[in-house]
């Protein structure tokens, strides 16, 4: 089975926690702090493997989730990084975050990799708090949660001819004339509703990958029909071939299902569209009257594109296609990106984010957020010192700021997880 789209959930690893320690040698029973900072995240890394060929393993497997950072140890002992998580994907594959429909990354040469979610710092130790006033600070930080995302995985076929046509033309035929390839082919439309490959191997030993691709239908960059699976799989060719019937058992009109396939092209991708495109007028052993494909050959000619009849059941003509192909893939070299540089995000770091929420319900204000365990943990409530340091990192994130745009007031309640403390100035 051709799997070429799923839905994922990955989670980098959170950052551990920073540790509250005290030297205790023999000679210095109240020595100075001594935590350890907790281990950052591990991070979760996509990287291209070319032996892998679809996306048939995400099926069954939708969470991927690193390790967490380990959290902090006496005598300054920092914690265990977590271990990155790495993910492997076949060439062609875009990744994009589910939430905004923008692409994080676009990963095409073998072990081509990209961290898409960047494991959680650590938090520091109470060694890192002491001062000249605060010589045994009795609180640490707590480690930062890693970053998570819903994904949507989508593969597109590093192919460097693609066959275009509509429906029943002859594309998987060729294609099996052609290759080794051997395309499940049938007398019914939408024959192929997966893409298939094949390597061509020509003459000189110049070989290359030519992709059958699912058939399109007016409407298809709307997603009509087999559209956007069909789109897919055309962006990474460097070059088109365009197949049309000039058989006319199918009452089809060639140079109309050129111009349909051509619009949609534009309309779903102005880039794409622009890719050197040659013409096959198949079927040419049914025809009657050859001045018929004579007439549609000047036609197409008249705009522009050069123009090869060829049967793809008796390989007809199949020399004088493929001889050209070479020539211009030659010609053509590296193609750019489909995407442009703005559509490929970077990604986010936590501090980019607002890392919290505040709900008011009568005189209460329940804070939220990713952030806020980790503070809460920061603060030894018990300690002067430690609870200064939490009222500074609560008007640092923009938090007091917060409360008092929404108008509290001294003594209403706020609250922090599980923990509620009066408002005052």
């Amino acid at each position: 089975m051709f799997i070429d789209k799923v839905e994922i959930y990955i989670k980098a690893g959170n950052g551990g926690h920073g540790a509250v320690a005290f030297r205790r040698e023999k000679y210095e029973p109240s020595g100075g702090p001594a935590g350890g900072d907790g281990g950052h995240g591990g991070n979760v890394i996509f990287r291209v493997d070319s032996g892998i060929r679809t996306l048939m393993d995400f099926r069954y497997k939708k969470k991927f989730m690193a390790q967490n950072g380990k959290d902090g140890g006496n005598s300054k002992m920092s914690g265990k990084k977590g271990e990155d998580l790495i993910i492997k994907v076949p060439p062609g594959t875009i990744i994009r975050d589910k939430d905004s429909g923008r692409i994080i990354a676009d990963l095409t040469k073998a072990n081509d990799e990209r961290i898409i979610a960047n494991g959680g710092k650590g938090g520091r130790g109470n060694q890192h708090f002491a001062t000249s006033t605060r010589q045994a600070p009795r609180f640490a930080e707590g480690g930062i949660p890693g970053q998570e995302r819903q994904l949507i995985l989508e593969l597109k076929l590093l192919a460097d001819v693609g066959l275009l046509g509509f429906p029943n033309v002859g594309k998987s035929t060729l294609l099996g004339s052609v290759t080794k390839a051997k395309p499940k082919i049938a007398d019914y439309h939408f024959t192929t509703i997966i893409p298939n490959l094949g390597v061509v191997e020509w003459k000189n030993n110049y070989s290359f990958v030519m992709a059958d691709i699912p058939g399109i239908i007016e409407g298809a960059h709307l997603g009509a029909g087999l559209g956007h699976q069909f789109l897919r799989h055309v962006e990474r060719t460097k070059l088109l071939i365009h197949v049309l019937d000039v058989s006319g058992i199918e009452d089809r009109d060639p140079i109309q299902d050129f111009e349909t396939i051509n619009k949609e092209l534009i309309k779903y991708n102005s880039k794409l569209a622009g890719r050197k495109q040659i013409i096959a007028l198949n079927k040419i052993d049914l025809v009657v009257e050859e001045e018929n494909i004579n007439k549609i050959r000047d036609q197409l000619k008249e705009k522009g594109f050069e123009v090869f009849a060829i049967s793809a059941a008796t390989k007809n003509g199949i020399d004088k296609l493929l001889d050209r192909v070479i020539v211009l893939l030659d010609e053509i070299g590296e193609v750019p990106s489909i995407f442009q540089e703005e559509d490929i995000d970077e990604i986010y770091t936590l501090e980019d984010e607002k890392s919290f929420t505040i709900n008011k319900e009568n005189d209460q204000y329940t804070i939220e957020g990713k952030d806020m365990e980790r503070l809460i943990y920061s603060v030894n409530f018990e300690d002067l010192d430690s609870v200064r340091f939490f009222q500074r990192m609560l008007r640092k994130k923009g938090i007091i700021d917060e409360l008092e745009k929404m108008g509290i007031k001294d003594g209403d309640i706020v609250k922090i997880l599980d923990i509620e403390f009066e408002y005052y100035r």
